[in-house]
């Protein structure tokens, strides 16, 4: 028997609700309930319980007017029940033979616990998901997961990997976050500095993945750069003094900003020179120049590297094309980034603003310079952006060899189309180096 068609329009409406409303109460109901049992695992299969209860009541029911608050009071009737189980299952367990031990209160204690408003459960839940005790990839998983309310297949998906691999990612996460007994609490002091550089490690990660999809037949995932942005823009509001959450905000909504320009017609992709920058999203970009401007008043001292990365895409946003962009300033931007932390990565950034600042020769020498970095051997720009630089200087025959050799480097379908693309115009017409 089929399901009626209103019928049907009324369930997916009611999905959309559902699944709004879990991704913005998740986190906090999530960290609640963690806060008071100790452990992530269970915290998070308590909260499921309760949008499996929603998801079961509400189209009889109706939502109701405080939907996040029912989805809390649920999660805590399932908390309760699991202690009530637990504290039987433990006095049957004594009475075989052990002294009881009385339990009189505690229940009453649990139940008070997460009755309590603690402003700082999300931000705990955020350290807890992005602990250095987990693998890059896991942390990733855990915070999408836990911190986004994301489900296993959307950030497999996302991700590119298997449903299965994602999952089996997440439990071993949980466990090993159990078995390291890792408390769930605000670090503070040097822990606290170290455990926020892996947040915002994780959060940047999901943002790049998102602009600049590592393989696929998509060029960007929009909805991972909105997560990451999303996510990003809570920590700001839970830790407002770290001025590099700040910095990290800035350079994610100056860079989203120019999404939307990236793509032609047909998802192909768009340079920053021939982008159509009015269809850079302003309002992305006067909420990034903000955050810029806060992260540079709660800066202590010298900006961090995600502010001065902002202070680089701010340079792009400010200008009304690529000729009027301050390419010195960005060229000094990057400088002061490589003095801060070094990485072949940011010379080869630095290499692209000093062509454009002082001339493709003098960009180009930097570029030959990082030809041997280890760590740029498999990395399809550094062939792509020495391929840029060779054409402007006529050297067509070499810059056709460079862009293939990226081509042959990526895993992304669109940046192979415009690679083989740009050496094909290298070649001319008639597949010869032009001249």
């Amino acid at each position: 028997m089929t399901t009626p068609p209103a019928r049907t329009a009324s369930t997916a409406d009611l999905h959309r609700v559902v699944d709004a409303v879990w991704r913005m109460e998740s986190a906090r109901i999530v960290g609640a309930l963690a806060r008071v049992t100790g452990d992530v695992g269970l915290a998070e299969e308590l909260a499921q319980d309760a949008l499996v209860a929603a998801l079961e009541q509400w189209p009889a029911s109706g939502v109701p007017a405080r939907p996040g608050a029912w989805l809390m009071a649920t999660a805590k009737h399932r908390a309760i029940d699991s202690f009530r189980r637990a504290q039987n299952l433990r006095r049957k367990t004594e009475e075989l033979g052990h002294s009881l031990v009385q339990a009189e209160g505690l229940e009453e204690d649990w139940a008070a616990a997460l009755d309590e408003v603690v402003e700082d459960d999300v931000l705990r839940l955020v350290f807890i998901a992005c602990h250095p005790v987990l693998a890059r990839e896991a942390r990733v998983a855990l915070t999408l997961r836990l911190v986004g309310g994301l489900a296993t297949d959307e950030i497999a998906r996302a991700f590119l990997v298997p449903e299965k691999t994602l999952a089996q990612r997440i439990v071993r996460a949980k466990r090993t976050l159990t078995a390291a007994r890792v408390p769930f609490e605000t670090p503070t002091g040097a822990d606290f500095t170290t455990r926020l550089s892996s947040v915002l490690e994780v959060l940047y990660l999901v943002f790049n993945e998102g602009y600049s999809a590592t393989a696929g037949e998509d060029l960007t995932r929009p909805a991972l750069c909105q997560e990451a942005m999303r996510l990003g823009r809570i920590l700001a509001g839970l830790v407002p003094g770290e001025s590099e959450v700040h910095g990290l905000v800035a350079l994610m909504e100056l860079q989203a900003s120019r999404l939307a320009a990236r793509l032609g017609p047909d998802g192909e992709s768009v340079l920053l020179a021939d982008q159509d920058r009015s269809r850079w999203d302003r309002v992305l970009v006067n909420r990034g120049l903000a955050a810029l401007a806060r992260a540079e008043q709660t800066a202590a001292g010298a900006l961090g590297p995600y502010a001065l990365q902002a202070g680089i895409a701010a340079c792009h946003a400010r200008a009304r094309s690529v000729e009027g962009t301050d390419w010195a300033a960005i060229a000094a931007g990057y400088e002061a980034l490589a003095a801060l932390t070094p990485s072949p990565v940011v010379e080869l950034n630095r290499a692209v603003a000093v062509s454009r600042a002082y001339g493709a020769a003098a960009g180009l020498e930097v570029v030959d310079g990082l030809r041997d970095a280890p760590a740029l051997q498999s990395y399809h720009l550094l062939p792509a952006v020495r391929g840029d630089l060779l054409a402007l200087l006529g050297r067509h025959a070499e810059a056709a060899a460079e862009f293939r050799r990226a081509a042959g480097l990526t895993r992304n379908e669109r940046e192979r189309a415009l690679l083989l693309g740009r050496a094909g115009d290298c070649a001319g017409p008639a597949g010869i180096a032009a001249p």
